[in-house]
């Protein structure tokens, strides 16, 4: 009869022999410390890491620097290869590894339009590309930067109206000449998520080029693994970010993987009016980067113009 009158909680109960008067304390299986722990997130070793790429980066740069200045005094395409080389061996210092899907035809007075949304577009791009970039005005007064742009023959246009014939002259003699240029219609970097509107103004060049070829540049590893939407703001820089503490947090991680895609070029004659080929590469364009942004295999695509063109 005591038994059925029990509070149930005291029937649940532990025997008073088979309780334990102190807590569970666990002893460390794995050794190390702060610094050497294997299992833990190792925030010291993504400092050093980061020191370590920034440091020799801007060792090479500053090596890089008299070369290249010797190299834009001389006749020949020397600058332009060493161009590339910079870049491969900064993209390679910074721990970014590149794959490039599509042909890389490198034909002469090739207009690449992209998206764009880090800094480390340049990076990635003049490591793929013989070409020049076409930047904004401001880049060239930064310091080191700046510099490093100038050196690589970089076309800076302003947002000044009455400007924009002179800048646009310059885009047209250094395609007339045989050089390649890489362009971003979007205007400004976006946050990755999608592709900004092309700006038709920015293809007011096209026809001084032999071909355009659309490319979509998408960062796709992060720690050696597929990133996803919760990654895209580590690689992002768009706004009023500062270029610092982002190229800081982004540099402290292992791992890193672009892909440009590279897809059928075409040539700017068959386009209706430039209104048309904007919409064009700019569909080529988003349609690249969501397959990049979504992990599905890459390939080329083919430029399709709009019916209403």
């Amino acid at each position: 009869m005591d038994a059925a009158t029990r509070d149930p909680a005291e029937a649940l109960a532990a025997p008073s022999r088979l309780r334990r008067r102190a807590p569970l304390r666990y002893r460390r299986a794995v050794p190390g410390g702060r610094v050497f722990d294997v299992m833990g997130d190792r925030p010291l070793g993504g400092r050093f890491r980061a020191v370590r790429r920034i440091a020799t980066a801007a060792i090479w740069t500053l090596l890089a620097i008299p070369v290249q200045a010797v190299l834009l005094a001389l006749p020949g395409r020397g600058k332009i290869r060493f161009a590339r080389l910079y870049w491969r061996t900064v993209a390679f210092l910074l721990g970014v590894r590149i794959q490039v899907v599509g042909e890389r035809r490198g034909a002469p007075r090739t207009l690449y339009l992209g998206n764009h949304s880090s800094w480390l577009d340049i990076v990635v791009l003049g490591a793929t590309l013989d070409a020049a970039f076409v930047s904004k005005a401001e880049v060239g007064r930064w310091p080191l930067i700046g510099l490093v742009a100038r050196l690589g023959r970089t076309v800076f246009v302003s947002r000044s109206r009455g400007r924009t014939g002179d800048e646009a002259k310059e885009m047209r003699d250094r395609l007339a000449g045989g050089g390649s240029l890489v362009l971003f219609p979007e205007g400004t970097s976006s946050d990755g998520t999608r592709v900004l509107p092309f700006r038709t103004s920015f293809l007011a060049v096209a026809e001084a080029a032999a071909q355009i070829q659309p490319l979509s540049v998408g960062y796709d590893r992060l720690g050696g693994l597929p990133a996803c939407r919760r990654d895209r703001p580590i690689f992002a820089w768009y706004g009023d970010m500062s270029i610092g503490p982002h190229a800081w947090n982004l540099l402290r991680h292992a791992g890193l993987r672009a892909t440009v895609l590279l897809h059928e070029p075409v040539e700017p004659g068959p386009a209706p009016n430039r209104k048309a080929l904007s919409a064009a590469m700019e569909a080529t364009v988003a349609e690249g980067a969501a397959i990049l942004r979504q992990n599905r295999a890459p390939a080329p695509l083919a430029a399709r113009w709009p019916i209403s063109a």
